[in-house]
């Protein structure tokens, strides 16, 4: 039964969260649990998630100048497809979890099905290092790709800037550096389930932001945790839809339809297309926060990378 009070929850989103239970694979609540129990089950679930992910035949890990030291990345590049595109890539996880390794299987996907190359950015993470810094060594990787892109055997004239959740925020701040800063490589922006805004009261928030998951309380905490101070919410580069965001680049947006974070994906939209800005949004129905890596077990997963990956090749072509 299906009525206004409970929305339809995908069977094969139920399934896998039983899955991962029978497993032992269980995010703990990062509010209460230590740092590293919490990155360590972050990158066990990534692992699971992984299983049987064939590596492209050039992956490599770099390390490349940053305004913070060196940032420890990973290019993925398409088989046979001579000087592509590229997208840098900032994973999600709260702005304080996350790795290259947990992401690996989702954007071998991404780059097989869109023949776009990628470049992960393992930027540092909170509470050990504060804003801005992920935010400036996502900045300075874009612009590193955009002036010496054509080394990596990539077209550094067509990039794009993509990443899910807190990493989609880091994407469109970014996105606004490079407008701002007058370049011209940066074509399209990829933003997987963002947080956008610092609001953690909006209608989807109070709905689906209450139980396992994704919750109100735990975002107020990333939030506390990622600012060095309560001001800093209102600063465009922690919460990218309070600048004005006419001339950013092009954007494909996708959320599910039971996500927290859903008001912010709408209302980013809403803001772009009265900038001016080409945008779209899916929204795929009965699933939740954090679905993009599910492909495996998911088949809404699934679709939402091929749609992704059909986006990124028509805005980068």
């Amino acid at each position: 039964m299906n009525d206004a009070t409970t929305p339809w929850v995908d069977p094969e989103l139920i399934a896998a969260g039983k899955l991962l239970q029978e497993r032992g694979l269980v995010a703990p609540d990062r509010t209460v649990a230590g740092l590293a129990e919490v990155r360590a089950m972050t990158d066990r679930i990534g692992a699971f998630l992984g299983e049987g992910s064939v590596p492209l035949k050039d992956e490599r890990d770099l390390s490349l100048p940053g305004p913070h030291g060196q940032v420890p990345c990973r290019l993925y590049l398409p088989d046979a497809v001579e000087r592509p595109p590229l997208i840098v890539y900032a994973h999600g996880g709260g702005f304080m979890q996350g790795s290259l390794n947990s992401w690996d299987h989702f954007l071998r996907d991404l780059v097989r099905q869109s023949g776009v190359a990628a470049l992960s950015v393992d930027y540092q993470l909170s509470p050990e290092v504060k804003f801005p810094v992920a935010f400036e060594e996502m900045v300075a990787i874009t612009r590193l790709a955009a002036r010496e892109g054509a080394g990596f055997g990539i077209d550094p004239s067509r990039l794009a800037v993509a990443g899910d959740s807190a990493g989609a925020n880091l994407a469109l701040a970014a996105a606004l550096a490079m407008r701002d800063a007058g370049e011209r490589a940066l074509k399209f922006q990829l933003l997987i389930y963002g947080c956008f805004s610092t609001d953690c009261d909006s209608p989807s928030w109070q709905r689906f932001g209450q139980g396992a998951g994704l919750s109100q309380a735990q975002m107020r905490w990333i939030w506390e945790t990622y600012l060095v101070k309560p001001e800093q919410k209102g600063d465009w580069r922690a919460a990218p839809m309070v600048a004005e965001l006419k001339g950013v680049a092009p954007a494909h947006l996708i959320v599910g339809s039971l996500d927290p974070l859903l008001d912010d994906s709408n209302n980013l939209v809403a803001k772009l297309k009265a900038a001016g800005v080409p945008c779209d949004l899916t929204i795929y129905e009965g699933i939740n926060h954090g679905f993009i890596r599910y492909g495996r077990l998911i088949g809404t997963a699934r679709q939402a990378i091929a749609d992704c990956a059909a986006a990124l090749k028509a805005g980068l072509a």
